[in-house]
C-alpha cells in the first residue's frame, strides 16, 4: 500500500485558501449576504482565479486573462485586509456593499469571456512587407540528339610536274555545309521567338549555341536560317 506524501506547499496552499475563504464569507456576511450566499462568494472568486490562470498558461495572448485575475485578486487581498480590523464590520459603507452585490454578476462576466474567448493564431501584421515568392524558371523542351553530317573532303590534287616555275599555292577547300534537322529547326524557331518578345532583338548566334547545347558551326547555320 503507497503511503501519501504530504507536500508542504500543497498544506501552505491549503491553509492560505481556507483563511481567504473565512475572510471572503464574513465580508459577503457583513455587507448583508447572509446564509448560503455567503459560502457562495469565496467560491466565485476562487473559480474567477483558477480560470484566468489556466487562461494565462494555454494562451499567448493573456492581457485579459491577466485582466481578470487582477480582478479576483483584489477582491480577495481586499477581503483579507479589511477583516483585519481596518473594517467595521458592524458598520459597513454603503459602496461596499455594492461591490459585494454586484460581485456575482461580474465573476460571471469574467469566467464565461474567459472560457468562450477565441484562442486562434496571431494574424500577420499587414503593415509587415510581405515575402516574395521565389521566381519559377520557365520550363524548357529538352534539346533534341543532333547529328551533324559533313560532305566528304576530296583529296587534295598533286602539282603537276614544275618546269622550273614553283606551283601556285592551293586554294583553300570550301567550308564544309551543315545539315540542320527540322526538329532542331522548330525548336530554335520557338527559343528565338521566346527571345525576342523578351528582349526586342532576334537572338544572335552565340546564345542560341549556348540554349541548344550544339557545335558553333550548326549554331551559325540555323541562325542564317532563322534571320
Amino acid at each position: 500500500m503507497s503511503r501519501i506524501r504530504i507536500d508542504a506547499v500543497l498544506v501552505q496552499a491549503v491553509i492560505a485558501g481556507a483563511l481567504s475563504f473565512a475572510h471572503l464569507h464574513d465580508l459577503a456576511e457583513a455587507a448583508g449576504q447572509d446564509g448560503w450566499k455567503a459560502w457562495a462568494y469565496p467560491v466565485s472568486v476562487d473559480l474567477l482565479l483558477v480560470a484566468a490562470w489556466r487562461r494565462m498558461r494555454t494562451s499567448a495572448d493573456n492581457r485579459a486573462a491577466w485582466a481578470w485575475f487582477i480582478i479576483a485578486l483584489a477582491a480577495s487581498l481586499g477581503a483579507n485586509v479589511a477583516t483585519a480590523g481596518l473594517l467595521d464590520l458592524n458598520d459597513i459603507p454603503a459602496w461596499l456593499r455594492i461591490l459585494v452585490a454586484g460581485w456575482p454578476a461580474l465573476a460571471f462576466l469574467g469566467g464565461t469571456l474567459l472560457v468562450h474567448a477565441p484562442t486562434n493564431a496571431p494574424e500577420a501584421d499587414p503593415k509587415s512587407d510581405p515575402v516574395p515568392a521565389p521566381p519559377v524558371a520557365p520550363a524548357t523542351e529538352p534539346a533534341p540528339d543532333v547529328t551533324v553530317e559533313r560532305a566528304p573532303e576530296r583529296a587534295p590534287e598533286l602539282p603537276a610536274a614544275s618546269s622550273g616555275e614553283p606551283a601556285p599555292p592551293p586554294a583553300p577547300a570550301p567550308a564544309p555545309a551543315v545539315t540542320v534537322p527540322p526538329a532542331l529547326l522548330d525548336h530554335a524557331r520557338k527559343l528565338s521567338d521566346a527571345h525576342q518578345a523578351a528582349t526586342g532583338a532576334r537572338i544572335d548566334s552565340a546564345t542560341l549555341r549556348a540554349r541548344l547545347g550544339v557545335p558553333a558551326p550548326l549554331a551559325d547555320a540555323i541562325t542564317a536560317q532563322l534571320a
